[in-house]
């Protein structure tokens, strides 16, 4: 079945939802998602989005604070649009209908309440107490309901993208989509299309993303011949409840910046000896401090300290960790908080402009699944809201010529009759559960030459597993995510390998030290013409 629309999106995180929004101006959208209309990677953010309100704050330090948890590998354009044209976007989001935290305080210049997270020099989180992703995602689907011209395709999962070659260039028709519940496969003929998947948290065992947070855009991409960058560095969130009752439930950043400390077990703090600002230092500092004092201590958890705070502060700022941790036992204004870190967001992905446009034509990337250049080489606390928000606007202004140009040509529908033979689904989750193992354990926060190489072997032999059986079996969503993992993990290791240094979130045993002569820029892979994925040299990268 083909369906013809002008824009498809892949996503209903807030890259996709506020793309949506802007590009119905201007054409019909399909808007596909593989769970309901908001479960994604943003209802899952609990701190905020960071923009510049407060009178004492600048741009200016917004961007250092940026630029220098970034590892300086950031790009600066990308970074002065984000925080330039931020303010502007935080404060439409609220005339949606987000209900942000306000301040209390009528003296104040400011109307939100600012907190302040690890990597801030001031506060300039703006929040909607600490369930700020889920207040967006409420906003922005209330309002895409309510577009006669979005159409809106739940628990459908994205096979591939459509591609043609015209005239030496290759260019995004739309997608292939599975209809999980039926077995059928619509095929979606778009003049452009947003790929707004969001994370890949999920190649690890350990993580704060939701189920769907698997790769797809990534693989996708980079299958159809899009570059993709900077995959080696995955940020590892420090704080998440160490509990067999709530695994990798995330505990905001904004509790260290409210003044939550980090402790042993013993008692004793540690995060002063491995940063000036202690536990409000950038988040992969905090990870490999942890990560250091468990491997020495040989205990499976640190702890996270509220107990000197105001118990009525905890509880009004912090309403629904305070809740989550009451629910398995934990009272958080009396006891320390068990955490460990865990996979939490990718800084590298879908290489695109600064207009969200991808090394394919009338192929957009906005959100986590793309690679702006403004996260470097690790992400500033609250920018990923805030980078969706931005570049989804600049996205959906840019598309509106592609839409109106897009040459007529018709796609081909999917040919289903090939994936015929019964798949044992028991191993696949098999397959699964070996590739987010083999990536917990070789491609963590602390990494080596030769724990790469075993990741490599291991993985590889996966997604050759994974091909063979998406090319004869019957599609499901499960086999459809291990092809995409196991492709998006094999791109995360073979550009922790290209890069022989340690710098931001990529810390190699083999090279601990920082090359700014060799290593200051992006890792890019592109598949080549024996559809195997090799490297990709600045020289030879043709930016639109």
């Amino acid at each position: 079945m083909i369906i013809d629309v002008d824009i498809l999106v892949l996503g209903t995180g807030i890259a996709g939802l506020s793309f949506a929004l802007r590009a119905s101006e201007y054409g019909n959208v399909a808007l596909v998602t593989k769970k309901s209309d908001t479960e994604s990677n943003t209802n899952y953010a609990q701190g905020g989005i960071a923009a510049v309100f407060d009178p004492n704050d600048s741009f200016e330090s917004h961007i250092r604070d940026t630029l220098v948890a970034g590892a300086f590998l950031c790009h600066e354009d990308a970074v002065e649009i984000l925080v330039r044209e931020g303010p502007e976007r935080v404060k439409e989001l609220a005339e949606l209908g987000v209900r942000f935290t306000h301040n209390r305080n009528p003296k104040s210049p400011v109307c939100f309440d600012l907190g302040r997270e690890g990597g801030h020099s001031t506060r300039r989180i703006v929040h909607a107490k600490d369930l700020t992703g889920r207040e967006i995602e409420r906003a922005l689907v209330a309002k895409v309901k309510a577009k006669s011209n979005i159409r809106l395709f739940e628990h459908d999962h994205a096979i591939d993208l459509i591609v043609k070659k015209l005239d030496g260039k290759t260019i995004c028709r739309g997608a292939h989509v599975l209809d999980s519940e039926t077995g059928d496969v619509m095929s979606f003929q778009a003049k452009v299309t947003m790929l707004a998947t969001g994370g890949l948290g999920r190649v690890y065992l350990h993580t704060t993303n939701p189920e769907i947070a698997t790769g797809d855009g990534v693989a996708m991409a980079f299958r159809a011949g899009a570059v993709v960058a900077n995959m080696e560095f995955i940020q590892f969130h420090p704080t998440t409840l160490y509990h067999p009752q709530a695994r990798s439930f995330l505990i905001s950043e904004a509790v260290r910046g409210e003044g939550g400390v980090l402790r042993l077990a013993s008692g004793e703090t540690f995060m002063e000896k491995y940063h000036e600002q202690g536990c409000l230092a950038p988040r992969d500092v905090v990870a490999r401090a942890i990560d250091a004092e468990l491997k020495k201590s040989g205990e499976e958890c640190v702890y996270l300290d509220v107990t000197h705070l105001d118990p009525e502060l905890v509880k009004e700022h912090f309403p629904h960790i305070y809740e989550t941790c009451l629910s398995v036992g934990i009272d958080i204004t009396r006891e320390w908080i068990p955490i460990v870190p865990a996979a939490h967001y990718a800084c590298g992905g879908v290489l695109t402009d600064v207009d969200g446009r991808t090394t394919i034509d009338n192929l957009y990337a906005c959100g986590e699944v793309a690679c702006t250049g403004v996260h470097g080489a690790n992400r500033l606390a609250s920018n990923s809201l805030l980078e969706a928000v931005v570049f989804a606007r600049r996205a959906a202004l840019r598309a509106r010529e592609d839409v109106r140009n897009a040459p007529s040509q018709p796609v081909d529908e999917y040919d289903i009759e090939s994936h015929s033979e019964p798949v044992d689904a028991e191993y696949v989750r098999e397959l699964t559960a070996e590739l987010r193992t083999a990536m917990w354990k070789y491609v963590g926060i602390v990494r080596t030459n030769e724990r790469l190489a075993k990741a490599f072997e291991i993985v590889s032999q996966i997604e050759a597993r994974a091909e063979k059986l998406y090319s004869v079996g019957k599609l499901s969503p499960e086999l459809l995510e291990l092809r995409n993992m196991a492709l998006t993990a094999k791109l995360i290791i073979m550009s922790a390998q290209l890069r022989k240094e340690s710098r931001g979130l990529h810390y190699n045993l083999d090279y601990p030290n920082t090359d700014d002569v060799n290593f200051k820029r992006d890792t890019l892979l592109v598949l080549n013409g024996d559809m195997v994925p090799e490297a990709v040299t600045h020289s030879k990268l043709c930016c639109r």
